[in-house]
C-alpha cells in the first residue's frame, strides 16, 4: 500500500514538473513564432513582460488542471475520458485568463495568446498520452509471436463491454494478453477494427479463427445475451479447446466497472441456456421499496441472493437472520460495499429458538419475511431426521406464527421440489412446512402467507457443481450417482427473482411452483465441466458411478403440470391446486409431532410421514 502511494505521488510530481516546464516555455515560444523567429526584436520589446506574467499564467493553468482532475489519472490509462477532461479544462481557461489580462494589465500581442493556448493544449495532451502511445508502439513492434509470455485472446462481441475489455488489455500491466481478433454476429462490423484488433466474422468463424490466430483464450463479452444465445456460442467455443472466460451479466455489472480482473471462467451454468430474470416490474419493486424486510438463512446461497435483489429495491431496512455467523458476515460485507446507503441489520440466531424469534420480530416489526433457513441436505437428514423436523417444520411454524402476531404483512416460505411425493425426510419435512403455511393462512388473515417451490439451483451450497469443481481441481475422480439420473436446474438469480415476483402475486395460502424448464442429465453436466477445465473425461479425469444415496430419487417429479395448475401473469410461475386441510387434525398432529421430537422419539418420523399421506418408494 505504501509503495503504491509513493509510486502514484512520484507520477503526479513528474506530471506537475512537466506541465510547469512546458507552460513556462510556451509563452516565450509563442512570442518567437509571432515575430518570425526574431530573437533581437523579441528581447527588445516583450521579453520582460513575458517574464512578469509567466508565473501568473502557469499558476492559473496548473490550478485549473487540478480542478479538472488532470493529476488524478495514470498516464497508461489515458483515454477518451481523459481527453474530455482536458478539453473541459481548456474551455475554462479562456475566461479566467481573459480576466487576468485585464486585472494584471498584461500587454502582449493577441496572436500570442492563441499560439500559446494551442501549444499548451497540445503539450497537455501529448504528455498524458505519451506513455500509452509508446506502450502500443512497443506491442506492435514486438507482437505476441515474438513474446512467448503473451496469450492470444479472441473477443466474442463488438459492443461496449468488449471495447472496455480491449482497452484494459491494451494498457494493463496486470495481464499478459494480446487481443488478436473479435467475433461478432453483425455482418456490418466484419472486416472492421476495434482499435488495432480486426473483427473477423460471426459465430460460425470461431473455430477457424481460433486456429488461424493461434488463440489461447476466448472471452465472451456480451452481457445482454440471452441464456440460449450464450449457451449456443459457448458450445461452439468449447470445440476450440481454448480456455474460455465470460463477463458478468448485466445484473452483476450494475454500478461496477468492467475490467479484466472481473472475468470469470466459463461454467456449466453458462451452457444450460437459462436466462436470469431480474426484477423489472415496478409493482414488484414497490412491494419491497420502503419496507422493513427480514430474510432468514440470509447467509446461504438462496438467502444471500434474496438480500442482493432486495437491496436493489431500496427497502427501508433489510434484516439478515442466520445461525451461521461466517456466512452472515460475508454477505454483510458485500452489501455494505455495494450498497453503502442500505439500512442493514445482521442478527445471529436460530428459527428454532422461540424467544429469540419473538424478540427479533417484536423489536424490528418487519413488513415482509422471506424464510429461507432450513436443513436441505438429503442424505444428512436421513441420518438425523429429528433435526429436520425441529429445524424445518417447527422453525417454520414458530417463525410464521410469530410473524402473524407481529402483524407482518407478508410471509413467504422457500420450499423445494423434493416436497412433491417425497421419498426422503427432508422432502417430507418441507411438505409439512407447506401445510403449516396453508394452516396459518386461514388462522391469521392479516398476514399473507405463501410458499414458493422450485428445484435445484446451480451453484448453491448443496448443488453438485461446487462438488464437481472441487473434484476436478483435485484431479478427480468425479463422482456421479448414476449415469441415468436427471435433475431440473435454475440459476440462483433467476430463482430468487421469480420468488420475489411470486410473493407479489400472493393472496394467501398459495403454493407457487416455478417452471424449471428442461431436465439435465447429471452425467452430461459432469463431462462438460471436465471439458471446460481443459481435460478429457475418462482420460485425464475419471468419472465414477457411486449409486443412489439414501432418500435420493432417480428422476425428480415434474413440478409443473399445466393441466392441474393455474398459471399466473408470469409464464414461469404457477399455483398448485392444494387439497383441503383438516385444521383440527393438523393442529393435533403438530402438537404430537412437537412432543415426540422434543423427546428424540423416532416415532416422530413415522408421524411425519402419516401427516403427508405415507412414504413413497424411490423411483428407479
Amino acid at each position: 500500500m505504501k509503495n503504491s502511494f509513493v509510486h502514484r505521488y512520484a507520477i503526479i510530481m513528474i506530471l506537475l514538473f512537466a506541465d510547469v516546464i512546458w507552460l513556462s516555455a510556451t509563452g516565450f515560444l509563442a512570442l518567437w513564432i509571432r515575430f518570425d523567429f526574431s530573437i533581437p526584436y523579441l528581447l527588445e520589446d516583450f521579453w520582460a513582460e513575458q517574464i512578469r506574467v509567466t508565473p501568473i499564467i502557469v499558476a492559473t493553468v496548473v490550478a485549473i488542471y487540478y480542478m479538472f482532475r488532470l493529476y488524478h489519472s495514470l498516464w497508461r490509462f489515458a483515454s477518451v475520458m481523459e481527453l474530455a477532461r482536458i478539453v473541459s479544462a481548456y474551455i475554462a481557461i479562456v475566461p479566467v485568463v481573459a480576466v487576468e489580462v485585464l486585472v494584471f494589465h498584461i500587454h502582449l500581442p493577441r496572436s500570442v495568446y492563441l499560439i500559446a493556448y494551442i501549444l499548451d493544449f497540445l503539450g497537455c495532451v501529448g504528455v498524458r498520452f505519451a506513455y500509452r502511445f509508446i506502450r502500443e508502439l512497443s506491442r506492435r513492434r514486438f507482437p505476441a509471436s515474438e513474446t512467448s509470455d503473451l496469450e492470444n485472446v479472441m473477443m466474442i462481441g463488438a459492443g461496449e463491454a468488449a471495447r472496455d475489455l480491449l482497452s484494459d488489455i491494451a494498457v494493463s500491466n496486470r495481464v499478459h494478453y494480446r487481443a488478436v481478433c473479435v467475433i461478432d454476429d453483425n455482418p456490418d462490423t466484419w472486416n472492421r477494427y476495434i482499435g488495432s484488433v480486426p473483427i473477423v466474422g460471426g459465430r460460425d468463424s470461431i473455430v477457424d479463427a481460433a486456429e488461424k490466430y493461434a488463440v489461447d483464450r476466448i472471452i465472451f463479452a456480451i452481457p445482454t445475451a440471452t441464456g440460449v444465445e450464450r449457451s449456443e456460442i459457448l458450445e461452439i467455443c468449447r470445440q476450440t479447446h481454448c480456455r474460455i472466460q465470460v463477463i458478468p451479466g448485466m445484473y452483476e455489472l450494475l454500478n461496477e466497472d468492467l475490467t479484466v480482473s472481473r472475468l470469470k471462467d466459463v461454467d456449466v451454468t453458462d451452457l444450460l441456456g437459462r436466462d436470469t430474470n431480474i426484477l423489472e416490474h415496478q409493482s414488484v419493486l414497490e412491494s419491497i421499496t420502503g419496507k422493513i424486510v427480514l430474510v432468514t438463512g440470509g447467509g446461504g446461497s438462496i438467502g444471500s441472493e434474496l438480500c442482493r435483489q432486495i437491496a436493489l429495491a431500496q427497502p427501508q431496512q433489510l434484516i439478515i437472520f442466520d445461525i451461521y455467523e461466517n456466512n452472515a458476515y460475508a454477505i454483510e460485507q458485500e452489501l455494505r460495499r455495494k450498497f453503502p446507503e442500505l439500512n442493514l441489520v445482521v442478527l445471529i440466531g436460530s428459527v428454532r429458538n422461540t424467544n429469540r424469534v419473538n424478540h427479533v420480530l417484536h423489536t424490528y416489526k418487519p413488513d415482509v419475511i422471506y424464510h429461507a433457513a432450513a436443513h436441505k441436505h438429503v442424505p444428512l437428514m436421513e441420518t438425523s431426521p429429528i433435526e429436520a423436523i425441529k429445524n424445518n417444520v417447527f422453525g417454520t411454524y414458530k417463525l410464521a406464527r410469530a410473524a402473524a402476531r407481529a402483524k407482518t404483512k407478508r410471509f413467504l416460505l422457500i420450499s423445494t421440489d423434493k416436497a412433491v411425493n417425497p421419498t426422503n425426510v427432508m422432502g417430507a419435512s418441507k411438505r409439512v412446512c407447506e401445510l403449516v403455511i396453508q394452516f396459518l393462512a386461514k388462522q391469521y388473515t392479516e398476514t399473507t402467507f405463501c410458499a414458493v417451490r422450485f428445484g435445484n439451483v446451480l451453484g448453491s451450497n448443496g448443488s453438485v457443481i461446487p462438488l464437481f469443481r472441487e473434484q476436478i481441481k483435485n484431479g478427480g475422480p468425479v463422482t456421479v450417482t448414476d449415469p441415468r439420473i436427471i435433475r431440473y436446474f435454475m440459476t440462483i438469480p433467476e430463482a430468487v427473482s421469480l420468488v420475489l415476483v411470486a410473493g407479489h402475486y400472493a393472496k394467501g395460502g398459495e403454493v407457487f411452483v416455478l417452471d424449471m424448464g428442461q431436465p439435465v442429465r447429471i452425467d452430461d453436466m459432469a463431462r462438460k465441466m471436465i471439458e471446460l477445465s481443459g481435460f478429457t473425461p475418462d482420460v485425464d479425469i475419471q468419472i465414477e458411478y457411486t449409486g443412489l444415496r439414501p432418500g435420493e430419487k432417480m428422476y425428480e417429479e415434474l413440478l409443473v403440470d399445466k393441466e392441474t395448475m393455474r398459471q399466473t401473469e408470469n409464464k414461469k410461475i404457477f399455483i398448485e391446486q392444494t387439497s383441503e386441510l383438516d385444521d383440527k387434525q393438523f393442529r393435533q398432529d403438530m402438537t404430537r409431532l412437537g412432543a415426540l421430537a422434543k423427546k428424540e422419539d423416532q416415532k416422530a418420523v413415522d408421524l411425519l410421514w402419516e401427516m403427508i399421506g405415507g412414504k413413497f418408494e424411490p423411483q428407479i
